[in-house]
C-alpha cells in the first residue's frame, strides 16, 4: 500500500504524475490543490495493489475528459452566455462515479485511474478519498496519459466502456447508457466536455475485480511517486535532476535545447500542435520536433522520424527536471526531452494499432524506443 501523508508527498506524487503525463494529463496545480485540501480534512490519500481487490466486487474508472487548451477570454465570454459561471462541483470525477453507481445500482468497492497525469491521477485519488473506497495502484493507459479513452487496456481486452456518467463543474450531468462503438462513446463524451467549455469528470469501465486485475497496468502510482521524489531529492542534494529522473524512470535522454517554435490550436476537444526545439550542449546544431494531441506522440530528430507513441515522450525543465505540460511550454524555455519504453500491453498488435503513429494518421511504422537508441 502507498500513501501520501504530507504536502511534500503530494508535491512529489503530482510531479511524478505530471512527468508521466507526457505533456497532457491536466494541470498539476489542480492536482496539488485537490489532494492538499483533502489531506487537511483528514482524508486518507492511499492506494492498494490491484491483487488485493476481491474478484467479485465492482470497480469503476473515474477520470477527467476535455481539452487542456488554455482558457481564453473568448471561452470565458461564451461561458457567461451559457450561465457557466458558478462552479458547484470540485471533485467532478467522484461525482461522476456516484452518478454511475446510482444508475447501475452497483456498490463500488475500488476505483481505477484511467491514466497518469498531474490532474488526472490526483482526481482519481481524490475520488477514492471522497468515496472512502480504495484506489488501485495502476491505470488503464500504461503508466502515461492518452488523449482518447479508446486508447486504453480495457479496449485491448475487449471490455465494455459504457454505461458512462459525465459531470461538469457547474452541475450539468449526463448518463450515456449505450454506444455503438468505443469511438462513438469517446466522441459523445468529448461533445459533452465541449458543451461545458471545460474539463468534465467521467466514470466508465464498470468491471468486476477479476476482470480489472487482468486489464490494469500495475504499480504506476507507486512509480509516479518514486520518480517525483527522485527529482526533488536530486535537487536537494545538488545532483543533476534530469539524470535522476531518467534513471528513476528507466528512460533515455532524447534531446536538450531551447524551445524555438510553438504552433497550437484548440480543436474537437483536444489541444493539437508542434513544438520545435533547437539543440544545445551535446545536441548543438541539431533540431527536434514534437507533435502532440494533448499528449506528445510523434517526434523527429533533424527531420527524420524518431520516438513515437506508444512510447512516452516527456519534456522537462533542463535545470530542475520539473515536467512541463504542453499548455505551459513557451518559446525560449530550456528543456530536456526524456523517452520511456511503453507498457507491454501497448507493444502488442492491438496496442500499437490504437496508440501508434498510424492511429494519428502519420504514415510511419512504430519503432520501439530501445531500437531507436541503438
Amino acid at each position: 500500500m502507498g500513501a501520501l501523508k504530507s504536502i511534500r508527498d503530494i508535491e512529489d506524487f503530482v510531479r511524478g504524475c505530471t512527468f508521466f503525463g507526457t505533456g497532457g494529463g491536466g494541470p498539476p496545480e489542480a492536482g496539488i490543490r485537490w489532494l492538499s485540501e483533502l489531506l487537511d480534512q483528514g482524508k486518507e490519500l492511499a492506494w492498494v495493489p490491484a491483487d488485493e481487490v476481491s474478484d467479485d466486487v465492482w470497480t469503476v474508472c473515474c477520470y477527467l475528459m476535455g481539452s487542456i487548451a488554455p482558457q481564453t477570454d473568448e471561452i470565458t465570454r461564451r461561458k457567461e452566455e451559457f450561465g457557466l459561471t458558478k462552479r458547484t462541483i470540485d471533485h467532478m470525477a467522484a461525482e461522476a462515479g456516484r452518478e454511475l453507481s446510482r444508475y447501475a445500482n452497483a456498490t463500488l468497492a475500488a476505483l481505477v485511474p484511467l491514466e497518469i497525469g498531474g490532474a488526472a491521477t490526483p482526481s482519481a485519488l481524490a475520488a477514492g478519498a471522497v468515496f472512502g473506497v480504495p484506489v488501485v495502484d495502476g491505470d488503464y493507459s500504461g503508466g502515461r496519459a492518452i488523449p482518447e479513452v479508446p486508447q486504453t487496456t480495457p479496449i485491448i481486452y475487449k471490455q465494455p466502456m459504457w454505461p458512462m456518467a459525465s459531470v461538469d463543474a457547474y452541475g450539468n450531468k449526463a448518463i450515456i447508457t449505450d454506444a455503438i462503438s468505443y469511438e462513438m462513446a469517446e466522441r459523445i463524451g468529448k461533445k459533452l466536455s465541449e458543451a461545458s467549455l471545460d474539463i468534465v469528470g467521467n466514470a466508465a469501465f464498470l468491471l468486476r475485480g477479476k476482470v480489472m486485475k487482468k486489464t490494469v497496468v500495475k504499480g504506476t502510482l507507486t512509480n509516479s511517486l518514486k520518480v517525483g521524489r527522485a527529482i526533488r531529492e536530486a535537487r536537494d542534494q545538488g545532483k543533476d535532476p534530469v539524470e535522476a529522473a531518467r534513471e528513476a524512470a528507466n528512460g533515455w535522454i532524447l534531446f536538450e535545447g531551447k524551445v524555438s517554435g510553438k504552433d497550437w490550436e484548440d480543436k474537437e476537444g483536444y489541444l493539437w500542435g508542434t513544438h520545435t526545439i533547437t539543440g544545445a550542449g551535446d545536441f548543438n546544431g541539431q533540431e527536434f520536433k514534437i507533435w502532440f494531441k494533448n499528449e506528445n506522440h510523434i517526434t523527429w530528430l533533424n527531420g527524420d522520424p524518431y520516438v513515437t507513441s506508444p512510447d512516452t515522450v516527456v519534456v522537462a525543465d533542463l535545470k530542475t527536471a520539473e515536467p512541463k505540460t504542453n499548455t505551459v511550454i513557451k518559446e525560449g524555455d530550456e528543456v530536456a526531452v526524456i523517452g520511456i519504453e511503453a507498457a507491454e500491453a501497448f507493444t502488442t498488435e492491438k496496442g500499437i494499432e490504437i496508440l501508434g503513429p498510424k492511429h494519428f494518421e502519420f504514415d510511419l511504422k512504430y519503432k520501439p524506443i530501445a531500437q531507436c537508441m541503438r
